[in-house]
């Protein structure tokens, strides 16, 4: 491999300097290793796993740096922070790039022998719990004000463009879009609407009790994101590595406790054999299908009436296939535009921004063109012509697309004729400009308009349906995530940072609990500690949940401020992700969008730090 290559020569390079004991040499040797392992780290960010591996098979190599006494004064004693626990070299002197390796992760095993083991600071310290207690006492002291230190953290922009892989705007030269909850965004009045909809179908098709026409769609209760379980009939949020969130798994309304959540699933992680019978439900208008389940679910519980989960989530979702596809949703719409649809003029500009520069533009949707035509004249109907001018901003339309099929099979396309809505019987064998076509797939499209793949930019919000696809034909995609505004007002507030910071500190506490000897923890004030403890990192879970939703809280993160399984699924599929589609264009300049250097998982989190609450403390 090539970067065995290099660090084979600058190895080489350390050891002729660690011979001739000459200082100069081996600062030089030194730095030379730190740019060399720097540049491979930087090369290999995903693939830690390779990373270790290939510093493993390079340890004489370190050890002929890292063991030179003799060259430096010594520094016995200092301490270098790593992570959140410092470290003592018991050796006089260690180069920078150790430090490198473990801020990552790595143990000090795998870059030392057993005898240049660090000390940890909290490695047999702590004998007894006396420590621990004056520590969650200056703890406390620090929970009763929000320091300077978390008001002072940097705020992100609710309305901000966050880039997980980087993206050039000046070389885009082509807009694709979907058009429901992208083009076209719904007030909550459209999830009542299908809800009530889909529950009057399930009773008229398919004999559900007349009761259950009194439900009413729970606005507070579903969140995007979710899974559902047609095995146990569960509501559930995941996390980042598709574990259960312990106060995020719901049996109809009720709740479930960690000790049902863990007989069922045999722990939180969901296990192999378990992930078939999950259903993602990741587009806004699953959010009406999560609730009607949920309710169902409720209802016959209730009644003591005996059901297979797997039966209600199939007749809920052909109920909702219904509502979409029989046109009794989109009529209702049409008919009271202003009721349903949100009137945004920053679309309109956005969209004659683009074609002023000379982009070009297209709209790839689900939706039949009627629907398309009609929502699209509301938005566009200051124009002076009646709406009608939006056609002129599009090259082409592509209207029941049925993504994400079109991205995999090979149907043609059909011409659509928007004065006898009727289907041309003549092959398509270019496009039309400003022309309406209907059905087709991504290998024609690709072949019709000669569209460079890299060179277009596709707009969407749901993460399979409309962004996943994409990837193979090489465009690149952002997630319009509507969501994403209030979450990031949410997650700057001073509030919320105090909860993280709170919960961080206790949860380093109790890791220092578990440490203590085991006779150390029977004592009647270690168990009330430990309860203390416990109690405080509770309140701190349920405070952040609430300030999201009391039921699940945020579509991004968990109850303790890591990432969801949303959150996984946003960094997987979207090139770029905004929370309005008119961001993109929110200055005249076509920026370059970069993944910032410290990222995370997505780039629009901020961890707050425990020191940041102790210092209150001090």
């Amino acid at each position: 491999m090539r970067q065995d290559r290099a660090l084979s020569t600058l190895g080489a390079a350390a050891r002729r300097a660690w011979k001739s004991g000459e200082r100069e040499h081996l600062d030089s040797a030194s730095k030379m290793l730190e740019r060399g392992i720097s540049g491979i780290l930087q090369f290999q960010a995903r693939q830690a796993p390779w990373a270790r591996n290939h510093f493993n098979r390079h340890q004489q190599m370190v050890r002929s740096i890292s063991n030179c006494t003799s060259v430096f004064p010594t520094c016995r004693g200092s301490s270098q922070r790593v992570g959140s626990v410092g470290v003592v070299w018991e050796r006089p002197w260690r180069p920078k790039f150790l430090n490198a390796f473990l801020s990552r992760g790595y143990s000090s095993d795998e870059l030392t022998e057993e005898n240049d083991r660090p000390k940890w600071e909290d490695e047999g310290t702590l004998k007894d719990s006396t420590q621990l207690k004056a520590e969650f006492e200056a703890a406390c002291r620090g929970f009763s004000n929000i320091s300077e230190a978390i008001r002072e953290l940097p705020k992100m922009n609710p309305n901000g463009v966050y880039a997980n892989y980087n993206l050039r705007l000046d070389q885009i030269k082509v807009y694709g879009f979907d058009y429901d909850y992208t083009l076209a965004h719904y007030t909550r009045a459209l999830q009542t609407l299908i809800y009530d909809l889909a529950k009057e179908h399930l009773v008229k098709e398919y004999r559900y009790p007349e009761s259950c026409l009194n439900f009413k769609y729970d606005p507070q209760f579903p969140i995007r994101g979710l899974y559902y379980d047609k095995k146990h009939g569960n509501l559930l949020k995941l996390d980042f590595f598709h574990s259960v969130e312990p106060h995020g798994c719901f049996f109809g309304r009720r709740r479930l406790s960690r000790e049902e959540i863990e007989q069922q699933y045999g722990g939180k992680h969901i296990s192999v054999s378990d992930i078939p019978n999950l259903v993602a439900l990741m587009d806004l208008f699953c959010l009406s299908e999560a609730c009607l389940i949920s309710d169902v679910i409720q209802h016959f519980v209730d009644q003591d009436m005996e059901f297979d989960s797997a039966y209600v989530y199939d007749d809920v979702k052909r109920s909702i296939n219904y509502v979409h596809r029989s046109g009794l949703m989109r009529r209702e719409v049409l008919s009271n535009a202003a009721k349903y649809l949100v009137k945004n003029d920053a679309v309109v500009q956005m969209l004659k921004t683009l074609k002023a520069k000379g982009k070009k533009l297209f709209i790839l949707t689900n939706s039949p063109f009627p629907f398309v035509n009609g929502g699209m004249r509301f938005l566009f109907q200051d124009d002076g012509m009646g709406g009608e001018s939006w056609r002129e901003l599009f090259d082409v339309v592509v209207a029941l697309a049925d993504k994400p099929t079109f991205y995999t099979s090979e149907r043609p396309f059909r011409h659509y004729n928007t004065r006898t809505d009727m289907l041309a019987f003549k092959k398509v064998n270019y496009f039309k400009e400003h022309s309406v076509y209907y059905h087709g797939c991504l290998k024609e499209f690709l072949e019709l308009t000669k569209w460079r793949g890299s060179e277009v930019l596709y707009c969407g919000d749901h993460l399979y349906t409309d962004l996943r696809g994409p990837a193979k034909a090489g465009w690149r995609t952002v997630a319009i995530i509507r969501e994403l505004e209030r979450e990031i007002m949410t997650q700057n507030e001073p509030e919320y940072r105090f909860q993280q910071a709170k919960y961080n500190v206790v949860q380093e506490l109790m890791g220092k609990y578990h440490k203590l000897p085991e006779a150390c923890q029977q004592g009647n004030e270690e168990q009330l500690l430990l309860a203390a403890l416990r109690k405080e990192r509770e309140n701190s879970r349920v405070a952040m949940r609430a300030q999201f939703n009391n039921y699940f809280g945020s579509c991004f993160l968990t109850d303790t401020g890591k990432e969801s399984a949303f959150a996984y699924n946003v960094q997987r599929y979207a090139d770029v992700y905004t929370s309005r589609l008119e961001n993109l264009v929110a200055s005249d300049s076509e920026p370059w969008l970069y993944t910032p250097y410290d990222l995370k998982c997505l780039p629009h989190h901020i961890k707050v730090p425990p020191w940041s609450l102790l210092k209150a403390a001090k």
